[in-house]
């Protein structure tokens, strides 16, 4: 199997964090940006500014050179499907009108490492891939597969990303990818209708707080939280929000490196804890069997969508791509989002990222990266909406709404202090891979989440072998 042949080295990887006192002012932040706000549309088409986002302070000047690539063909590999990948070809037209080449998006499906490692090793990868794994860029570099970004796109990274962001592409201190999109993963959806009919009038803060309020809503004729369990990758996200908040972040860097085991009483605690909602049919859409059955685009349209819509749904900020996409509510309106409530002391900020890489030694590919992590990339994809970056020194008003421009100052707001998605930085066979490791043990325990213990055994049998082949 190809996931055998993919490992990573038992060393440090850099794991930027979020703790403290600037968490706590990131959380403010988006708790206090996203209350009343309401949809506004920013510029950023296909007219005579070129592609570029832009505001109502006018069109912005192309900011980086690209060379001219008439005739190449480049082809692009990533996860997204749907309404994030039409926003994402939005910003290839931009590059292929800017360079004369034509540019290609093929979808990788959920298993990315799997797919994108069958293609390299039979001789025909595609000229860029996103990885959205930190383990993954590892294994693919200690393979040799990673081709070398070029000095531009180097110069846009020193220029407008932060050390921390610069730092979880690199592999023993050479440049190797661009994490030119980054996800706010402590989210809470909620459909207002469905709150008002139900009568809350207060967003939870804490744990408690967010369990009784679906309560509420079940109690009130509506399905409470929608959980996208076909998707294992979605579970992975409850795990580390609940864990991070409880058992604190030394615990969490620990259990990322798999210094402790899955059995650690602290996992235990984490999964009790989600289980005072998992448990409890009448609080999940269509129980526990409906949400192993949802996937994530449905987990959002089943909230915003219907007669009898969920009241609430858990996701990072590209949710508002799907809402956008796929609903008729409105993003600070219909829809609105607090932070994921505070299981511990305080509220999570869980970040993911997905790294660009050249995976052929190409001009086309090095120019195409430089783009991605320009400001002028990066504003032209957030004016598309569903969508952050953390390049600190684009135009925050090339955001489509105010709600994700809130929640991309948090996030930027936070500087390196974030803890990076857990499953991510695992082996790919543990924490990147469906049907196996932490996705599928996390479904199993969606499915019967009385059996912690057996969940923790599966978890470190899992972990243990995945990190032993690493």
């Amino acid at each position: 199997m190809m996931r055998s042949t993919l490992r990573t080295r038992k060393s440090p990887r850099t794991t930027p964090r979020t703790t403290g006192a600037r968490a706590a002012k990131a959380v403010a932040v988006l708790a206090a940006g996203v209350l009343t706000l309401s949809l506004t549309a920013c510029g950023g088409d296909d007219g005579d500014d070129g592609g570029q986002a832009s505001d109502n302070r006018g069109t912005k000047a192309p900011t980086v050179q690209l060379p001219k690539l008439d005739g190449q063909k480049l082809e692009v590999a990533a996860v997204w499907t749907g309404a994030e990948q039409e926003n994402f070809t939005k910003v290839l037209d931009e590059f292929e009108k800017r360079t004369g080449a034509t540019v290609s998006f093929v979808p990788t499906g959920n298993n990315t490492s799997t797919f994108l490692g069958t293609k390299i090793q039979g001789g025909q990868p595609p000229d860029v891939a996103f990885l959205p794994q930190v383990g993954v860029v590892h294994q693919f570099a200690e393979k040799g597969w990673l081709k070398p970004i070029g000095a531009e796109t180097e110069e846009q990274l020193k220029k407008n990303f932060s050390q921390g962001w610069q730092d979880l592409g690199a592999v023993d201190g050479k440049q190797v990818g661009a994490y030119v999109k980054a996800a706010n993963k402590s989210l809470v959806w909620y459909n207002t209708a469905a709150f008002e009919a139900a009568g809350i009038t207060e967003e939870p803060k804490s744990w408690d707080e967010f369990v009784q309020t679906a309560q509420t809503l079940s109690d009130a004729g509506s399905p409470a939280v929608s959980v996208g369990g076909a998707d294992g990758w979605t579970l992975t996200d409850w795990f580390e929000n609940v864990y991070l908040s409880q058992a604190g972040p030394e615990k969490y860097d620990q259990l990322a490196k798999h210094e402790i085991k899955w059995t650690d009483p602290s996992v235990k605690d984490a999964l009790t804890t989600l289980g005072e909602l998992w448990g409890k049919d009448e609080l999940l859409a269509g129980g526990r069997k409906g949400a192993l059955g949802t996937e994530f685009p449905k987990s959002v349209t089943q909230t915003f969508n219907g007669d009898t819509p969920a009241g609430m749904v858990f996701e990072g900020d590209f949710v508002t791509a799907n809402i956008n996409a796929d609903t008729d509510a409105k993003v600070g309106t219909d829809a609105k989002v607090f932070p994921f409530p505070a299981v511990g002391a305080d509220s999570p900020v869980v970040s993911a990222g997905d790294a660009a890489v050249a995976l052929k030694d190409s001009e086309g590919a090095k120019a195409l990266l430089t783009f991605l992590a320009s400001t002028d990339g990066a504003e032209l994809w957030a004016a598309q909406g569903g969508f952050i970056s953390p390049n600190k020194e684009m135009d925050m008003g090339a955001y489509k709404d105010d709600v994700t421009r809130d929640i991309a100052e948090a996030l930027l707001a936070a500087g390196d202090d974030f803890r990076f998605d857990l499953s991510d930085q695992a082996p790919a066979a543990f924490g990147g891979t469906q049907g196996v490791g932490m996705w599928k043990d996390l479904q199993d325990f969606l499915r019967d989440p009385q059996d912690v213990a057996g969940a923790q055994q599966q978890l470190e049998a899992d972990a243990a072998k995945a990190y032993k082949n690493g």
